[in-house]
């Protein structure tokens, strides 16, 4: 929920929440190898919905595996099959989707026990072999698997290959390896929303937006008892101005931001289920001290559709215009873009949830009906970029874009 800015494009940010246990809709399954059995706890958190990011059509869940065997457990492979599934191609239930192992698997792990905290890196700090599995160890697989365009799909299968450490072993004698396979994850059938643009106009960059890396991904937060990604699908949404910079002149005034003071706009009708307005804009480039009460700033939640809610935050002080429990049309002004709660620098943290809560739920993926692609931010250049239509899809982490 952070911004910072650097040569007309915000910098990765820092992340927000620590890494949590989550124990919902088990699958606890005894994988037997060649020597002994391997009592391996599967959890999928959120069964994922397909949703189109940038052209692909992906599906984005976790799976959070817990090693309750006698033996440490080393994860080498996990192979992702079709499941239920129909196709005009080739492309039938059984096919294999993805197969991560070496560097692409290690990219989508996570120990829990390298949990960050509010404020710290979210990356790893010893990657050098993030498929350890100890006894009573948890790792949380961060999954986006691209599927065919043509490929309906109703479930996914999953095989997970383990090398088991027997320190009794004598030096140099091969591990055994188990395999646990028939690991079912439903896919959600229901289609992303639809929703008109937050905006009136501008070139806004989608920072920290759809990818398997940026920190609202990893952003596991444990609050009641349960861990959530609400920040799933968010993004931290930054105007682009003429200058080809996110401000104008010195970066120590919140004014000289393009972005503060912009309105922002109800992307559907709805009624607003929560208000918080009268936090204090912070000082560009400076940082309060973090809490869950003031992470968000002044924020809305606006309830769109059953289990769909969408959260506004850090916004302007003072520049709420909604109140609770007031029913709003789409394209209707809400408040102002703003720098307050966990951010440096002025910009809208927009994200939809399953329930009424930006921390305390799950993220759940929307798409826009039409805006034009303009590049990447990392490279944008205001006079020289594409221009490309895009119509009901996700923009990805650092696109730059216009809405009509």
């Amino acid at each position: 929920m952070t911004a910072n800015s650097r040569s007309g494009c915000p910098r990765r940010t820092l992340p927000l929440f620590g890494i949590f246990l989550f124990l919902a809709n088990v699958a606890l399954v005894f994988a037997q190898s060649s020597a002994r059995p391997s009592p391996v706890e599967v959890v999928t958190p959120k069964p994922p919905t397909a949703v189109v990011v940038e052209g692909k059509r992906v599906l984005i869940y976790e799976l959070h595996i817990t090693n309750f065997g006698p033996s440490a457990l080393a994860l080498t492979d996990i192979q992702v099959f079709a499941s239920g599934s129909e196709s005009s191609t080739n492309e039938k239930a059984g096919d294999k989707l993805a197969d991560y192992s070496g560097s692409s698997l290690a990219e989508l792990l996570r120990p829990v026990g390298e949990s960050s905290q509010m404020g710290q890196s979210s990356h790893p700090t010893s990657p050098s072999s993030p498929g350890q599995l100890d006894i009573g160890h948890r790792v949380i697989v961060f999954m986006y698997v691209t599927v065919p365009g043509d490929l309906r799909v109703s479930a996914l299968r999953h095989r997970f290959l383990f090398d088991v450490a027997d320190p009794a072993r004598s030096k140099g004698t091969p591990n055994d390896e188990s395999a646990l396979d028939g690991i079912i994850v439903p896919i959600l059938q229901q289609p992303p929303l639809v929703l008109a643009p937050p905006f009136k106009g501008g070139v806004w960059l989608a920072g920290n937006g759809a990818s398997n890396t940026s920190v609202h991904r990893r952003s596991v937060i444990a609050i009641d008892g349960r861990a959530y990604i609400s920040q799933r699908f968010a993004i931290d949404w930054v105007l682009v101005g003429k200058n080809g910079n996110t401000f104008h002149d010195s970066r120590e005034r919140n004014e000289n931001f393009w972005a503060f003071g912009q309105p922002v706009l109800a992307v559907a009708d709805g009624e607003v289920t929560e208000i918080v307005d009268g936090i204090p804009d912070n000082a560009p480039g400076i940082l309060p001290v973090v809490t869950v009460q003031n992470i968000l700033g002044n924020h809305i939640i606006v309830r769109i559709a059953a289990d769909a809610y969408v959260t506004f935050a850090h916004l302007k002080q003072g520049s709420v215009g909604v109140r609770l429990h007031q029913t709003i049309k789409r394209g209707a002004q809400l408040a102002q873009v703003g720098n307050s709660g966990n951010t440096t620098g002025a910009h809208l943290h927009f994200q939809v949830t399953d329930g009424n809560s930006a921390l305390a739920a799950e993220g759940i993926p929307f798409i826009f009906d039409k805006f034009r692609f303009l590049g990447f931010g990392k490279d944008f250049e205001e006079d020289h970029h594409p221009d490309l239509p895009r119509s009901r899809t996700l923009p990805a982490d650092d696109s730059v874009v216009t809405f009509p």
